[in-house]
């Protein structure tokens, strides 16, 4: 089932899983090197806490699953065993490996992976993370369920993504702006979403906080190469948003111009049952 049958509006929806999953390869195939800086993905008080959550012990098996430039995986390793670092797009496989190596970390291995047909046995892991990746999956259930089968009985998954607002409209502005931006963008789903898919997949949902991010709107732009035309157009749409969607957002205005944005990371604890 692809995600479109939870939501009719996503911008993935008129496209096979496979042309998705094309669509991100080429967009992060570009773009490793500029998320191995980006101050979103290399730190922050979301990335603090699910290491604080991850119930790390000496002899636990991880795997980082849509790892991009390893930093969930390059937090964990130091406090594990091993960690299997993995993602869809060989490019980022590469930039995590040499920041691993810049790092002087060296229990982890790397592997080419499909988030919704991951390339393991069952029940081998005692931990699965992902982090700021969802949203381009073309089948987040799907994706679920098999972090459900590589755990081990009791075995723990720490989900963060951006979340929408339960508001139609503003959950509408947040996604479309994300399309806008990148095109390999799928959805921001609700925190109902992601508890109805978890608990569906045999999950038992222990813990979820929420974590504004706050975004450059140069940075945000230029990482995902968009052009000058596009970021303009991107900017002048922003600009005339409703109040509501203005102030959810808290969008920052200088001068005229887009300064800021703050969107909402939620970062899941959830229990394999």
């Amino acid at each position: 089932m692809l995600a479109a049958s939870i939501r009719g509006d996503l911008k993935g929806c008129g496209l096979t899983q496979d042309q998705i999953k094309d669509r991100v390869r080429k967009q992060f195939g570009g773009t490793s090197a500029a998320y191995a800086v980006s101050a979103t993905h290399r730190g922050g008080a979301d990335l603090d806490h699910l290491v604080a959550l991850a119930e790390c012990r000496p002899d636990v098996e991880a795997l980082d699953i849509a790892t991009g430039a390893g930093h969930t995986a390059r937090a964990i390793a130091p406090n594990v065993s091993h960690v299997v670092v993995s993602d869809l797009t060989p490019e980022m496989l590469d930039t995590a490996r040499a920041e691993m190596q810049a790092a002087g970390i060296h229990n982890v291995s790397f592997r080419l992976a499909d988030a919704e047909e991951l390339p393991f046995s069952g029940a081998v892991f005692d931990l699965v993370t992902c982090r700021i990746a969802p949203h381009h999956f073309s089948d987040p259930a799907q994706f679920a369920r098999e972090v459900g089968r590589v755990l081990r009985p009791g075995g723990l998954f720490l989900l963060l993504d951006s979340t929408a607002p339960d508001d139609a409209e503003q959950d509408r502005w947040l996604n479309e702006l994300e399309y806008r931006r990148d095109h390999s963008h799928v959805r921001s789903y609700t925190k109902l979403e992601w508890r109805r898919m978890l608990e569906g997949a045999g999950f038992s949902l222990e813990q979820a906080e929420d974590f504004p991010k706050t975004h450059d709107f140069d940075d945000w732009t230029r990482r995902s190469r968009m052009t000058a035309r596009n970021r303009s157009d991107l900017e002048a749409w922003i600009l005339s948003a409703s109040p509501a969607c203005l102030e959810q957002f808290w969008v920052e205005v200088v001068d005229g111009r887009v300064a800021s944005f703050t969107d909402r990371k939620t970062l899941f604890k959830c229990r394999k049952s």
